[in-house]
């Protein structure tokens, strides 16, 4: 968000700016596999130090159970997600917790249970959802991390744990949502147990069609007892239809449309937790980006835009896609030599167009900010604001 003085102070705050970030939680495995990152400049640069250069403000991570007894790999379980969420806070980033509550992906049509909860009764079931949620989230507050959003569930459009927590159309519609409701209110409580501040989202896929009967499926969900602070999205720009504002299409108006509606409808922040647009052609994607953040950055509503998995190149995939003959993600932003596209560059915001308003006062205190408006004791190495009076201006560190 675009930090400007105002009479009053700085008009947009940590607490209120919109969120830009990024998941990047394939990051360690690129790393192990060798690969290797890159400003525009062709300087090596850390994944992470790279993301706030680029204008990041927040970081999403995924957490699966078991990955291992998966036969994936250690990636994306709790050690490895606490290694990334130290050095994201170690840069300054919010963080977004994102459980999977499975050993891969879940997804509107996977949602598989965890190898090691195959044989738990319902009730056991909702203990080990509080019990997974807890262990990782104690390990942040014992590094001294502090996620500002945990996500419980992934794109639950048809519940979660199945078939245990699963949507059944076939029961009435006041029990339907029961089982996935209490499931996910046991990460909901779990949550705020060990980090009261948080916010919980539930996540759901396509933005496009989300708000239709009036959100009937967030209504279904608070019917059966559930509970959300955040409603979180996936949006995906069809390649053609990006633009379209015909209703049904895959389209930024459409996405905008839903998220301005279920934040008046339901009275919650919400947000875009992923998006992205093919890498074929980088400038296409940056236009798409652009348009998307043109359409959201005005709603009030709108929390934030996370891109998914910007970081790889259409070329690099993990071990596992290969032993399964997949191919590789395509809708990264990163070049193959390692470095940003230009699909990141809605993403820098307005750090680079910090207005300087009024004249000096040499009298008065001296002030610092960060780039989000996060008010500093003293200036940071980089590139802090420094505020002065009615003056503002950006002050570079070495």
């Amino acid at each position: 968000m675009v930090v400007l003085l105002s009479v009053m102070g700085f008009a947009a705050h940590a607490d209120t700016a919109m969120a830009r970030g990024a998941d990047i939680s394939w990051c360690t495995e690129m790393e192990a596999a060798g690969k290797k990152f890159y400003n525009s400049k062709g300087v090596e640069t850390d994944i992470f130090t790279l993301m706030k250069e680029i204008g990041m403000t927040a970081i999403r991570l995924r957490v699966w159970v078991n990955p291992s007894g998966f036969g994936y790999g250690a990636w994306c379980d709790k050690a490895d997600v606490l290694a990334k969420a130290k050095r994201a806070h170690d840069q300054g980033l919010d963080l977004l917790i994102d459980f999977h509550y499975s050993d891969f992906f879940a997804d509107p049509g996977t949602q598989t249970k965890p190898k090691d909860w195959y044989s738990y009764t319902f009730a056991q079931l909702k203990t080990a959802v509080a019990d997974h949620t807890t262990d990782v989230l104690t390990a942040l507050r014992d590094a001294g991390i502090e996620p500002k959003w945990v996500q419980v569930g992934n794109e639950t459009n048809l519940g979660m744990i199945w078939n245990n927590g699963k949507i059944d159309w076939n029961q009435p519609e006041s029990t339907r949502f029961s089982n996935y409701a209490a499931l996910s209110n046991s990460g909901y409580d779990a949550v705020k147990a060990v980090f009261p501040n948080a916010k919980v989202i539930l996540h759901l896929a396509n933005a496009y069609k989300a708000a239709d009967s009036d959100g009937w499926f967030f209504s279904e969900f608070k019917r059966a007892g559930g509970k959300f602070d955040i409603i979180g999205l996936s949006h995906y720009p069809d390649w053609t239809d990006w633009q379209s504002s015909t209703a049904g299409k895959v389209s930024n108006v459409n996405a905008a449309k839903s998220i301005e509606s279920l934040g008046k409808i339901f009275g919650v922040p919400v947000m875009l937790v992923e998006t992205g647009y093919d890498s074929y052609d980088a400038v296409r994607a940056k236009n798409v980006m652009q348009d998307l953040f043109d359409r959201l950055t005005p709603l009030a509503c709108c929390a934030g835009i996370f891109y998914w998995e910007p970081e790889v190149d259409g070329v690099w995939k993990p071990d596992y896609y290969n032993s399964k003959g997949w191919n590789a993600y395509k809708m990264g932003a990163f070049t193959t030599s390692g470095r940003p596209t230009v699909a990141l560059d809605p993403f820098k915001g307005s750090t680079d167009a910090i207005e300087t308003v009024g004249s000096d006062d040499a009298s008065a205190p001296v002030e610092w900010f960060d780039l989000q408006g996060r008010r500093l004791n003293a200036p940071a190495h980089g590139i802090n604001i420094r505020k002065q009076g009615s003056h503002t201006g950006k002050v570079t560190v070495p």
